[in-house]
């Protein structure tokens, strides 16, 4: 992860869902193969004892593909009224079709006091 940023919502949503973390991530392919990434799976070990479970296809929309040295960088966000400790993984195939997948470390989700 590069970055991550806390933003506390005042306006039009509901309590539920009032602070949003937007992340920036890079994808950097150190591998000597060409891969595609086909799509992402976050799990949030929420501080309520809840998990959250979020997967698809793509990532923001897009299937990037990355030839040795490249990197794809995206930003997105969670929207959420707890915090959370995050964790994840990016799957995909390499250029001769074997399965990859990459583990995101988890890192904390940290609501602020409000004071």
């Amino acid at each position: 992860m590069d970055k991550l940023v806390h933003h506390r919502e005042n306006g039009d949503l509901p309590n539920t869902l009032s602070h949003a973390f937007i992340y920036f991530l890079s994808i950097h392919n150190l591998s000597d193969r060409t891969v595609t990434i086909l799509g992402r799976k976050w799990v949030l070990k929420n501080d309520d004892d809840t998990t959250t479970v979020v997967e698809g296809d793509k990532v923001v929309g897009e299937t990037p593909v990355l030839a040795t040295g490249e990197t794809f960088t995206y930003n997105s966000y969670h929207l959420t009224h707890i915090g959370a400790i995050a964790s994840g993984s990016f799957h995909g195939v390499d250029e001769f079709e074997n399965k990859i997948r990459v583990r995101i470390p988890e890192f904390r989700l940290e609501i602020p006091d409000e004071t």
